[in-house]
């Protein structure tokens, strides 16, 4: 779960509660919450704040990975990045996207574990 993800990275950088929240601009008791899984679907501007401060990306923070399923083929990935670059997509632009379909990935999950009793640990 991201509570768990947080607390573990939070702690690998030697942070406490206190000084990740204050880092993130988020309350003590926030970021409590989250790690604790009581706040099990916070926004994505938390979890970009948190990214920041524990220096990773959001697929870390998320624990979010894809299965062979999932994959797109490459030429398919291709074609696509060529239609982007036509259209004026920057990289940028591209990267804020990533964390977007993420966090959206991440919270279609929590939502079918909600759906399923939580049993798809």
């Amino acid at each position: 779960m991201i509570g768990e993800n947080i607390q573990r990275l939070r702690k690998s950088k030697g942070l406490t509660l206190s000084e990740c929240a204050e880092r993130a601009n988020i309350s003590k008791s926030y970021l409590s919450n989250i790690e604790r899984n009581l706040n099990q679907n916070p926004s994505i501007h938390i979890i970009e704040k948190l990214a920041v401060v524990l220096d990773v990306d959001l697929r870390t923070l998320l624990g979010t990975v894809k299965s062979a399923n999932e994959q797109i083929p490459e030429n398919e990935w291709l074609e696509f990045v060529n239609e982007l670059k036509k259209s004026g997509v920057e990289k940028e632009q591209l990267q804020e996207f990533r964390a977007v379909i993420e966090f959206v990935r991440w919270q279609k999950g929590k939502l079918g574990e909600k759906k399923s009793g939580g049993k798809d640990k």
